[in-house]
């Protein structure tokens, strides 16, 4: 194989028997894998000539890297089976790093084509680039092809060594930082160098992997190289995000070379320290951080300073500050604004100046998004009562916006006057819990307006439930599209193909 004439994704595949091997192997190719990775642990010695005769794809015929101690008939086996892979013309064998010595020299003598990977797992708490740097020279003065470096990693943080690696190896390299955290180890490799990732099957969830899919349709990382600006949503948890279903595809739009990831960061003061450098250009930011991004910034745009919360942060390309802004207040506001005007035009009712104005403008949430929307309502003239489930967080935004926080109970009764505007911003209804609503169904009807911020899923019980009583609800996908348009404008420096982006959403979500 020309392995290093392009970039291929490999699917790593774990399977206890023969049988689902190979329909993993068939799998593997409809969903676009270039190659296989087979763990051979539980493999007999006959099945795997099988399976490497009817093989579906090319493959890496290794046993599982962590297991660093292989005694007695464990090592004969696993030699064996690498033996007969090198003899059957497999295209990839992997040895440990603790067994190349024994073997190295005599497979190498052996084979025709195969390529000789050497791999070597380092557990958490010691990834650090000089104890990669020295693997790494130990890895290469094997004679390998190939090295294989498999890192656990506790934090997002932790990967920072990893792309040392790739960028200092004499050899072709392959990367993966294990756990939930170790995900960009992948959608980034081919930024520094990588000639590899490794994916997922569909249906198969595994710590640290993207799903093959979406390495081919979401990230397209073959476009991915050395002049790539990162972008990602910052957040904990993560993985519900849909934002790299948008940005990604829109930056392939617009010609622009960039890529937007899922970044699972437990302590953000951090994680800007370490990924300091202009290529990280820009982060969506989301819950726990919003408030706390704006003491991490250099410079704090002046609405998101007065709010409390920053939802974005791009690096300025002239001095590298991080500069924070706050999309979220704008696009919730507006979003509300135009469903209640068309409302009233429907009914053929002119009012002058903001629809808001006036209305009692009922807040569930005092968090990043919540505050956000406080600062926009009183900004329009409503008056604001705040519900949280900490009432000390509720009472303090109260004070900011000159409003009333009131005990969480009483948000279900609560039910002074008609036509109020009912704004969800906390994660009530939210996967998995797509269960729950924070206001009955009978109680919706003092509400002319119910807006809520969760979008997964995109129609909550809260609004399926108003809309059954006849109250105008604006989902958190129109939010969504509105808040990600303008982060896109700052991440691009203007650029906003509006209806593209929400035609994107529409189809995605």
């Amino acid at each position: 194989m020309g392995f290093m004439n392009r970039l291929l994704v490999c699917a790593t595949i774990e399977s206890e028997t023969k049988e689902e091997m190979v329909k993993s192997m068939e799998k593997a190719k409809e969903e676009g894998a270039d190659l296989v990775e087979l763990s051979m642990d539980s493999i007999s010695l006959s099945d795997a000539e099988v399976l490497f005769k009817q093989r579906a794809l090319p493959a890496i015929v290794s046993f599982r890297s962590e297991k660093k101690s292989r005694k007695g008939d464990l090592k004969h086996k696993s030699l064996q089976i690498l033996r007969l892979a090198i003899e059957l013309n497999v295209e990839f064998v992997e040895i440990d790093f603790e067994l190349a010595s024994d073997v190295i020299n005599e497979l190498m003598q052996k084979r025709e084509n195969s390529k000789i990977i050497v791999s070597s797992y380092v557990k958490s708490g010691i990834c650090c680039k000089e104890t990669l740097g020295n693997l790494l020279v130990g890895l290469q003065s094997t004679g390998a092809d190939i090295v294989k470096v498999v890192t656990e990693v506790a934090y997002i943080t932790d990967i920072a060594p990893v792309f040392h690696v790739l960028t200092h190896s004499q050899v072709p390299v392959i990367v993966r930082a294990v756990g939930d955290r170790g995900l960009i180890s992948q959608l980034l490799g081919p930024k520094y160098g990588a000639f590899m990732v490794c994916g997922s099957l569909g249906g198969q969830s595994i710590p640290g992997l993207p799903p093959l899919l979406s390495i081919k349709n979401v990230y397209k990382l073959d476009n991915v190289d050395v002049d790539t600006k990162v972008f990602g949503v910052v957040s904990n948890p993560v993985g519900h995000s849909k934002g790299p279903l948008l940005h990604n595809p829109a930056f392939r739009y617009c010609g622009f070379n960039g890529i937007y990831v899922p970044l699972l960061v437990d302590n953000l003061k951090e994680f800007l320290r370490v990924y300091s450098c202009k290529d990280f250009a820009g982060f969506s930011i989301g819950l726990p951080h919003k408030e706390a991004a704006a003491a991490c910034c250099d410079e704090v745009d002046p609405l998101a300073k007065s709010i409390g919360a920053v939802n974005t942060i791009v690096r300025r390309p002239a001095d590298g500050k991080l500069v924070g802004y706050n999309t979220d207040c704008d696009a919730c506001i507006t979003a509300i604004e135009d469903a209640l005007q068309e409302r009233q035009n429907s009914k053929g009712e002119v009012q002058n100046g903001s629809p808001i104005a006036g209305r009692l403008f009922v807040l569930v949430g005092a968090g990043g998004a919540g505050r956000a929307l406080a600062f926009g309502a009183k900004s329009k003239g409503a008056r604001v009562v705040i519900f949280n489930r900490n009432f000390e967080r509720a009472e303090s935004l109260a004070r900011a916006v000159s409003g009333e926080a009131l005990p969480i109970e009483q948000l279900d009764t609560f039910s002074p006057q008609n036509g109020m505007i009912l704004a969800n911003c906390s994660a009530i209804g939210m996967e998995p819990d797509v269960h729950l609503t924070p206001v009955s169904k009978e109680n919706l009807r003092s509400y002319d307006l119910v807006f809520d911020a969760v979008y997964t899923p995109r129609n909550t019980r809260l609004l399926q439930e108003a809309a059954e009583v006849g109250v105008t609800v604006v989902s958190g996908v129109e939010m969504f599209i509105r808040q990600a348009l303008g982060q896109f404008k700052l991440f691009t420096n203007g650029l906003a193909p509006e209806d593209f982006m929400r035609k994107v959403v529409l189809e995605q979500f």
